[in-house]
Order: structure tokens, then sequence, then C-alpha cells
């Protein structure tokens, strides 16, 4: 009768801790911001880095899981749409792609190609609620997601227990600032602009024929400029084709227009 009685206490007590962890998972993946709030504190704000350096270096085409990405300039009001997501804990205090230390408290975001400090205005497609964040680290990498939202932000547009949402992307500025006057939001983002070298001339004279060539050839997306630069105590002024906002853009145009010569330029 006692083992009788040990063996069904045995059996109770391990039911009763199986439903315990069971329903402590079940709460954690229902409640996760709850579960994590009071053990991550927020960081305290730092200088954003804004620097030629930073920019030049995150602009450069860059390889995640086998996948070449190209960082692309954009232009005021330009929108995209696709699926966001959001990162927290695991990524929180670590380093972002551009130096910062990330705080899932600020209303920052990942973007695979946008440049550093971009401020963008997140619309959720599904509920109507939109917020703005600066772009500060590269990401996602997962699927067709486009964009990976801090915490704070992914709860200003109510996405943080289903995880994902479908939204749409309005560029609002750059260097952290949203652009308010007419100047301002004709700007195109400065860094990592691509060229298409199309001629290099030691006379002047030569530049300029290739120059009117192309201008006769391409359209008005397009500009030819002609740059002069010393060599060795000797001028050479190259031929370029300016206007691309990709290495991707560049190389189509190169391979559309037969120029096997031809020389991508990045700055």
């Amino acid at each position: 009768m006692s083992f009788l009685m040990n063996r069904s206490i045995l059996i109770l007590s391990i039911f009763v801790i199986f439903f315990m962890t069971g329903c402590s998972r079940t709460i954690y993946s229902t409640g996760v911001y709850k579960s994590y709030k009071q053990t991550y504190t927020a960081i305290a704000p730092e200088k954003v880095r804004d620097s030629k350096a930073m920019h030049r270096a995150t602009m450069r085409p860059y390889v995640v899981f086998g996948k070449k990405y190209y960082p692309t300039t954009v232009r005021i009001n330009q929108q995209f749409e696709g699926i966001a997501s959001w990162y927290g804990p695991n990524f929180h205090a670590k380093k972002t792609s551009n130096g910062e230390t990330y705080n899932m408290y600020a209303k920052t975001a990942a973007h695979k190609t946008l440049p550093m400090n971009t401020m963008v205005k997140v619309y959720n497609t599904e509920n109507g609620k939109s917020t703005i964040v600066r772009i500060n680290d590269r990401g996602p990498f997962v699927g067709t997601r486009i964009i990976d939202l801090s915490n704070t932000a992914a709860r200003e547009i109510d996405m943080v227990k289903k995880g994902t949402a479908n939204v749409r992307l309005t560029i609002l500025g750059f260097h952290s600032k949203i652009a308010r006057t007419a100047s301002q939001k004709n700007e195109v983002m400065s860094v990592g602009q691509y060229y298409v070298q199309v001629g290099a001339f030691s006379k002047y004279e030569g530049a300029k024929v290739t120059q009117r060539k192309f201008k006769n050839l391409i359209n008005n997306k397009y500009n030819v400029v002609i740059r002069k630069n010393n060599i060795n105590g000797k001028t050479l002024n190259r031929v370029w084709i300016s206007g691309f906002r990709s290495e991707d853009e560049a190389k189509n145009f190169k391979d559309e227009n037969g120029l096997q010569g031809a020389m991508i330029i990045a700055q």
C-alpha cells in the first residue's frame, strides 16, 4: 500500500513539474516583452556616428550567408514595401554595423542597403500605426524581410507579439535629421556613389569629345562629367557617368551598353 501511494505521489509530482514547465514556456512565448523587461535596462544615449569614414565603410558591398549586398543611395520620399521584423534581447548592448551599441529601447532599425543614419517612417499597413526610426545596423538576413526594428519601434506599430508585419517604408531624411525644407527634400544621400568610367585622357579635348558622345547616348537620369586628377605631376582627364545609386545599377548600365572596357568607381 505504501509502495503504491509513494508511486502515485511520484507520478503526480512528475506531472505537476511537466505541466508547470509547459505553462511557463507558453507564458514566455506569448508575452516575451514582459519576461525580459525587468532584466534588460536601457543604455544611455551615445553620440551618433556620422563621419565620412563610417559612411564609406558601411556603403561598401558585403557578403552574408553567401549572398552579396550592395548598399545604395536613396531619395527623400522614396518608398519601399515588404515585411518588417524586430530584434531585442539577444542583441541588446552588442555592437551594430556602424559601431554603435545596440539599444532595443531606442527607435532604431537595421536595413540591408540603406545608408546609415537614414531616417525612415515605418507604416504598418495591417493596422495603420506608424513610427520613425534611424538606421544604424545591417539586416535582417531572413527570407524577404526588409527591415528589423528595435523593440520600442516594434511596440509603437503593435507588432511585438506577432513578430512580423507588412509595412511601407518612406525615406524622411539623412544624417539623423528629417528633411523639412524644399532643398532638403530634394537631397540625395551623397555617400557611396557609383560611377562608370568610360575614358581617361591626357588632353582635355579628348575627354570633351567622349563626354559629348555619351551625353547623346544616355537619358537625363545620368550625367557625364570630367574629373581631373594629378598623377605624378601629369594631369589625367577622366570621363565618368554619374547618378548610379548602387553597384548593381552601374553594372547593369555597363552590360546593357556593351562597355566592356569601362570601370566601375565607388566613392
